[in-house]
């Protein structure tokens, strides 16, 4: 009996137990992650990742970046498309 490669994954997900910036518990979940290519931005589901439970701060293993960056800079179907709008700020 081995270690499937995604229990694996989900492990190496994050070795910090504490957030670098508020001292916060880290703790393991699987989110959402905005990630910008160039000008482009990708949403990427169900990611391993270590999550501040104070901040929010997201923490992520190497091999798990690695693969939202193929991922960002690949041109496979997407499961969904999104429509956003984009504000423009300005001081009242």
């Amino acid at each position: 009996m081995g270690i499937r490669l995604e229990d694996k994954k989900r492990e190496e997900a994050t070795m910090i137990t504490s957030c670098y910036f508020c001292k916060g518990k880290v703790v393991d979940q699987v989110t959402s992650v905005d990630f910008w290519w160039g000008d482009d931005l990708k949403i990427i589901e169900n990611v391993p990742s270590g999550i501040c439970q104070q901040c929010g701060e997201k923490y992520f293993s190497p091999d798990v970046y690695k693969e939202m960056e193929r991922l960002a800079k690949g041109r496979g179907p997407a499961v969904s498309h999104l429509s956003v709008d984009v504000l423009r700020y300005s001081p009242v």
